[in-house]
């Protein structure tokens, strides 16, 4: 949308709800659009799609929002990315947010590229700071560019909302206050805004993964190093006893080893975990460009040479099959 400075008021954070839960990923949002909204001196607003959720939505205005706009419809149960992007732009077309900002989740990565465009705005993906330009008041979204090796600035000067999304597990929740007021809009659109090129036929949930990697505080990754499928189990024995998820290079998930949910790096999930194992993983620029933000990395690998240990806070040289059960043995003793 071409730019008018008088029309453009207020930061939306994108919510998100799996099952009528609200996602940890809208608190984290929060955060962010807490912070820029303050130093705007505007309000935040979240916005939620879905079903049966307008009762759980007070939550988001004990973490931070302001105002929640609500859409709750049953053709919203099951996500559908044309429906989705459709309600949101008649959203931003109505109340128009001077920021628009989302999580770099599959759901955030895939509806905002749609509404980017619909509503002929620019798009940073998988930014790792956000800014206000004390000068502009411009957003300044900062995010990996080169594989990783430079941080690139992006302002988007004549089109509006300014959006981004941003890497998930990057900020902490605002403490919950449930003294905080605010007001809830529920919306209510003709049913041909529900009419999808996508047909829902079931879901069908990931059994090996207990926990979404990019959900996860530690992840347990293994590459090529492992040497075979069946050596993964010590993986998940030891992100079991972590409480952690496993993860895993593109190598592993292309030669059938895990399914590609479990894909960490440019073509996979990105992940900002507290803890990082990654094991026989050697550190191609893609694989470090979807981790490099975890709080503290841990490498186990035979090669000295290899990239990881650029990255990593502490590195294990040797193999992987001969040290990762002296970790779980070590592990278990800590936990009894």
């Amino acid at each position: 949308m071409k730019i008018d400075e008088g029309n453009f008021k207020g930061v939306w954070i994108l919510g998100e709800q799996r099952e009528t839960i609200i996602s940890p990923v809208s608190y984290e949002l929060l955060t962010w659009g807490r912070e820029l909204a303050d130093k705007r001196g505007t309000i935040l607003a979240s916005v939620i799609l879905g079903y049966n959720i307008k009762e759980k939505v007070e939550s988001l205005i004990h973490y931070g929002a302001d105002i929640v706009y609500v859409v709750d419809h049953p053709d919203l149960q099951h996500f559908a990315p044309d429906v989705h992007s459709n309600i949101l732009e008649k959203l931003v077309q109505e109340f128009m947010p001077e920021i628009f900002i989302a999580s770099a989740t599959t759901y955030g990565r895939t509806v905002m590229p749609l509404l980017a465009s619909k509503i002929e705005t620019g798009l940073t993906a998988d930014c790792t700071g956000l800014d206000i330009e004390k000068d502009t008041g411009l957003l300044i979204q900062t995010r990996p560019a080169i594989g990783g090796n430079i941080m690139a600035s992006i302002i988007t000067p004549k089109h509006r909302p300014q959006m981004a999304t941003v890497r998930p597990k990057s900020r902490r929740p605002l403490p919950k206050d449930e003294s905080r007021k605010g007001k809830i809009v529920l919306k209510e659109y003709p049913d041909e805004l529900y009419i999808s090129k996508v047909k829902f036929i079931e879901f069908i949930k990931d059994e090996t993964a207990a926990l979404p990697i990019q959900d996860a505080d530690v992840i347990v990754s293994g590459g090529k190093g492992l040497k075979d499928a069946k050596n993964f189990k010590m993986l998940y024995e030891l992100a079991e006893l972590l409480n952690g998820a496993v993860g895993a290079s593109r190598q592993a998930v292309d030669m059938g080893w895990i399914p590609y949910s479990h894909q960490v790096g440019l073509s996979g999930k990105t992940v900002s975990p507290r803890l990082y194992i990654a094991v026989g993983i050697s550190g191609a620029v893609q694989h470090l460009a979807g981790m490099s933000s975890s709080q503290t990395i841990v490498a186990i690998n035979i090669d000295p040479e290899a990239p990881i240990f650029k990255v990593c806070d502490f590195g294990i040289v040797g193999d992987a099959l001969e040290i990762l059960p002296l970790f779980i043995e070590k592990v278990k003793k800590i936990n009894t």
